[in-house]
């Protein structure tokens, strides 16, 4: 028998057993929503008091799908600022393969309209959200809100929408005109206010909106302000990742410098450790316990660790895949397109990494595929170097291969892997 206790409005703790051969049997619950077939293979990482499960790498549970790689403003942290492709935007023929092999998979993925682009461009956008909840999928959405009219916010209402991310790097006209290139703050401000009073009053509230934050030197100091904003547009859910530079001159913008040299040394069982408690952060306590977080021991915060490797792709823990407007498959959006970034002080070319193409082969064929799935097995058990704190070689400048001898696509330079950048 299995007991599950709800703890709050959207967490709830289950219990598992073990039998009486000593396995570990989970709620069927939990089986279904993980994927947890018979023969599943999973990583598990454990802690002092805990073990971690990962979700297994057979179960497909988020596509990403880019319905155009154009877009109506210059964003200064956009890829397009270092690439050279070709723009277009999904035809009907590559989405509808795109839904029959969503209708494949039981229970559906969720499905995520966004990539390089901005969805709002696509003509059929509206209606292929309504196609994806007529398979009784999740749909999300992310935009730069300037094309959110009313009469846009009502349609993705209709359609079934159950969340939208915007994107908003600034608290001020100036300062938010600064990084999107095109867009102004009051015009999304307006817009976001007339898409929360064209929803239907529920708790929570849907769809649910959500905040994306890209933090760097020139905008961090407004981040408490774009949260507050946040809050009075009604947003739910808020994300902060950091600025990828795409060209030297912007590597001065980055907060991370110290944050990755630190993690390969801090990972060491050799270090101290420092148990952080949960703390009020004040003008008393904030300064002292920077200094305590800079250290150099091993810090963990009310028993989760604030330090050491992640190396975990955070694609490919949600079970996801990556579709491009052409319908081209890769393991996660960073690889949808060619593009440069720098690592350190380092120029790194980013090559682009298709399994497949879905006008072509079908979808679960694609994820199926016995090198993506070689792939996804090699990048969870993450034995790639340390190309991320390190840095330090030519091959570290691209993703072809690395000092380990793996081979194109390597992940030891993903700065999604360890946390640093983050997608919703």
């Amino acid at each position: 028998m299995f007991a599950t206790y709800g703890t709050t409005a959207v967490t709830t703790t289950t219990w598992a057993e073990v039998d009486e051969q000593g396995r570990l049997v989970l709620p069927p619950e939990t089986t279904a929503r993980f994927g947890l077939r018979p023969g599943a293979r999973l990583r598990l990482d454990t802690g002092d008091n805990d073990i971690r499960l990962h979700r297994p790498i057979s179960h497909l549970a988020k596509v990403y799908v880019e319905p155009t790689d154009r877009c109506n403003i210059a964003c200064l942290t956009c890829y397009r600022n270092n690439w050279e492709v070709e723009y277009g935007r999904m035809e009907d023929q590559i989405f509808e393969r795109i839904l029959d092999g969503l209708r494949e998979v039981s229970p559906p993925p969720a499905v995520f309209f966004g990539g390089i682009g901005e969805p709002l461009t696509h003509p059929g956008i509206v209606d292929m959200i309504a196609r994806v909840k007529e398979l009784g999928a999740r749909a999300e959405m992310i935009t730069n809100g300037t094309l959110l009219t009313l009469e846009r916010s009502k349609d993705l209402i209709a359609a079934g929408l159950d969340s939208l991310w915007v994107s908003i790097d600034g608290a001020n006209p100036e300062s938010f005109a600064d990084v999107r290139v095109g867009a102004e703050l009051p015009q999304i401000i307006e817009n976001l206010m007339a898409f929360r009073r064209a929803r239907k009053f529920s708790y929570p509230p849907h769809p649910e909106l959500g905040i994306v934050f890209v933090a760097m030197e020139r905008n961090i100091a407004e981040l408490p302000d774009v949260l507050a904003l946040g809050r009075r547009l009604g947003a739910m859910r808020f994300m902060v990742t950091n600025y990828l530079p795409h060209t030297a001159d912007a590597i001065e913008q980055i907060l991370y410098k110290r944050s990755v040299m630190d993690i390969i040394y801090l990972d060491s069982p050799w270090l101290p450790k420092l148990d952080l408690p949960k703390i009020d952060i004040d003008e008393r306590t904030g300064p002292v316990l920077l200094q305590a977080l800079s250290c150099g021991m091993n810090v963990t915060l009310a028993g989760l660790n604030l330090s050491g490797a992640n190396d975990a792709c955070t694609f490919i823990e949600s079970g996801s895949m990556a579709v491009a407007w052409d319908g081209g498959v890769s393991p996660c959006t960073p690889l949808m397109h060619t593009h440069g970034t720098h690592l350190k002080e380092r120029k790194r070319l980013s090559r682009q990494h298709v399994i497949g193409n879905v006008g072509e082969r079908d979808l679960l064929d694609l994820w199926n595929d016995p090198d993506y799935v070689a792939y996804r097995s090699h990048v969870q058990s993450f034995a790639f170097p340390p190309c991320t704190f390190c840095g330090g070689c030519d091959m570290s400048e691209s993703n072809e291969e690395d000092c380990l001898s793996n081979q194109f696509p390597v992940c030891g330079g993903c700065l999604w892997a360890q946390g640093v950048v983050q997608c919703p």
